[in-house]
């Protein structure tokens, strides 16, 4: 299960924090790491504070958007400490392991870790199925990247060696790319159509209703012929 688990750091701004992260990573046999626009990597002070997980940063890929990042991930969950605008599916990172450890073989899961100053954007949400809140004393409940890193992904360790029953599903999950497309095939019909968008946030609540549903690639292909459909009888 570890092996298909994507940590992916936004926006990270000190080197140090990248190699601790590669460190907590591979104490919880994670290797699968995503930078998303880093101030400062390759550099010596990550390198420092990997502390023998060189590994894991000599394979860590760097991109330039949450998008890419995420691109062939079936499940993706964003973690927070702040109250939201909207409704969201809150879960502890103990539920969440249990989540990832249940899903079917070789869907891969991607965990979404906001910059240390600011956190996970509304757009970063945006590909986010679930949103994740590790418990901790309210007064105080700062907690630095590499800690959350640490303790997420020491769940997902005990997670894999708990036995679980496998989500049975007629296709893998619809990865994030293709769920992309789908949304602007969708937005594009809604404007022929002339949808009133009477909120202003009406393709971000249509997103969190589809991410919630967790599409197979056989449910999105359907949605996806529909739409086809509709703008072939406009035509």
């Amino acid at each position: 299960m570890t092996d298909l688990v994507r940590i992916v750091l936004i926006d990270p701004s000190h080197p140090g924090n990248i190699g601790s992260v590669a460190r907590a990573m591979k104490n919880m046999a994670l290797e699968d790491l995503t930078l998303v626009r880093p101030r400062a990597f390759p550099h010596p002070e990550a390198d420092a504070l990997a502390a023998g997980a060189d590994d894991v940063l000599a394979r860590a890929r760097v991109v330039s958007s949450v998008q890419e990042a995420v691109a062939d991930c079936g499940f993706i969950a964003g973690t927070t400490s702040r109250p939201r605008s909207y409704t969201w599916e809150f879960q502890t990172p103990r539920d969440l392991a249990a989540q990832v450890a249940a899903l079917p073989p070789a869907n891969r899961a991607a965990l979404l870790f906001g910059s240390e100053r600011y956190g996970l954007s509304s757009e970063d949400l945006e590909v986010c199925n679930v949103l994740v809140r590790i418990p901790a004393n309210p007064a105080y409940c700062s907690l630095n990247l590499a800690m959350s890193v640490q303790l997420l992904s020491y769940e997902l360790l005990l997670a894999r060696e708990q036995p679980h029953s496998h989500t049975q599903l007629e296709m893998p999950l619809a990865e994030s790319g293709d769920l992309e497309h789908f949304y602007r095939h969708l937005w594009r019909v809604l404007q022929e159509v002339e949808f009133e968008d009477r909120t202003g946030y009406l393709m971000e609540r249509l997103r969190r209703l589809f991410n919630r549903a967790r599409l197979d690639k056989n449910e999105l292909n359907i949605l996806r012929g529909i739409l086809s459909a509709v703008q072939g009888r406009r035509g």
